[in-house]
């Protein structure tokens, strides 16, 4: 088999268009292509904003990269994605491969267990929610989904038959299936009605499009304008896609969620630091409290190593009142009388 050839940017183009043009070639999800621009930018104006990459090199890369970790503070993650973002720049768009070891300071790993609620305090903060925010924090703790695996349902992606939902381009860019919960299925045939409502009357009005990846875009051009592909959250109000300039439903913004959330856990009184993605951990630590095989949980959570899953171990609650003492199953002759 052929290897792909290898894009070119347009030589015409200022350098951040040809980043973006590289990156869309590459069916970077849009909020990856701001994350990615946005560092490129920091690295670029750390040498004073008029040098341009191609005259730099590892050492620079290195140079920036310790200055994220020992001026600017950032984590392990965050000094991660800034690397990604320059070896992209230098690879795929300046066609220039790093030969040289880039090893910078090194930033601070997070430490400790992730937070988790236990499932009074999950009901008491579920039982504060309403419409959407409510119905997408329920898919997160019952399906352990990611906040933005939710917000990018499409119709298609509940497979109501099997109660499955099909997570599409999750982290890593990877598939995966998970649960869907029956307490919820009435609200999301509901939901799904409400869209198809609404995406007819898009259609009625001209309208009816949703941002579909560019290939599939090419190969099927009514595939934006089909139902399955609409979002199963739709934003209330119609917005110009920022690549096309199309005027088009995208999904809800996650700070709905996020406020809905931190709002409910205020007030349920929850001393917790709690977020969306505390749902996630909650799932997860739950589950194997209630004797799911560690390696099934690992394909739900769609972690690619078993060893991010195990962290759950730590946190779960365990019934130690049948444990027995060693001291008990000591033989009696060996256990003296106090005197």
């Amino acid at each position: 088999m052929e290897n792909k050839p290898k894009f070119h940017p347009n030589p015409k183009l200022k350098l951040m268009d040809q980043v973006r043009e590289v990156l869309r070639y590459h069916h970077y999800a849009y909020r990856t292509e701001q994350t990615y621009c946005q560092w490129i930018l920091r690295y670029i104006n750390y040498f004073g904003g008029k040098t341009h990459p191609r005259v730099l090199g590892a050492k620079n890369i290195e140079a920036f990269l310790s200055h994220l970790a020992t001026e600017g503070g950032v984590t392990a993650s965050t000094q991660r994605q800034a690397l990604n973002a320059l070896v992209f720049l230098y690879k795929h768009v300046l066609d220039i491969q790093l030969a040289e070891e880039i090893a910078p300071a090194r930033g601070k790993r997070a430490t400790g267990p992730p937070t988790v609620m236990t499932q009074a305090e999950v009901q008491r903060l579920l039982a504060g929610m309403e419409g959407k925010p409510a119905l997408m924090a329920k898919l997160l703790y019952g399906g352990g989904l990611r906040l933005m695996e939710c917000i990018r349902l499409r119709v298609q992606d509940i497979d109501f038959g099997q109660n499955l939902i099909f997570i599409r381009g999750g982290k890593g860019g990877k598939d995966r299936t998970t649960v869907l919960p029956k307490n919820v299925r009435e609200e999301m045939l509901k939901q799904i009605t409400a869209v198809k409502t609404l995406h007819h009357k898009d259609l009625e009005e001209g309208f009816g499009e949703v941002y579909v990846p560019e290939a599939l875009a090419r190969k099927y051009p009514k595939a934006s304008r089909e139902t399955g592909w609409q979002w199963v959250f739709p934003a209330k109000l119609r917005s110009h896609d920022p690549r096309s300039g199309k005027e088009m439903r995208h999904h809800v913004l996650e700070s709905v969620l996020q406020k809905a959330v931190k709002r409910a856990a205020q007030e349920a009184k929850i001393d917790k630091r709690v977020g969306c993605h505390t749902l996630r951990h909650s799932f997860a630590t739950h589950m194997l409290e209630n004797g799911v095989n560690i390696r099934v949980l690992q394909e739900l959570l769609g972690h690619a190593d078993v060893k991010t899953t195990e962290i759950y171990t730590h946190v779960m609650a365990r019934d130690i009142r049948s444990l027995q003492s060693p001291l008990d199953t000591l033989p009696a002759g060996t256990k003296r009388q106090a005197c």
